[in-house]
């Protein structure tokens, strides 16, 4: 089972390697993990940097955290 995030708006999709639950917490949190990229000498996770960059695209659109198998 994948996990992923989808635009409502745009019918776009993307499923980054990682948990819903860690999904769910950028989405919600999206502001926190803007902060801490803007701070980090290393980056972040792939998986966070692809929702991030998805989640910046999307800004104010109706976003879902989606499954698929």
């Amino acid at each position: 089972m994948q996990y992923g995030f989808k635009c409502e708006d745009c019918e776009i999709a993307i499923f980054p390697t990682t948990t819903r639950s860690e999904l769910a917490w950028l989405r919600d949190r999206v502001h926190v993990a803007r902060e801490v990229a803007k701070h980090s000498a290393n980056g972040l996770d792939g998986w966070m940097m692809e929702g991030l960059d998805f989640l910046n695209d999307h800004t104010g659109h109706s976003i879902l955290v989606v499954q698929r198998k």
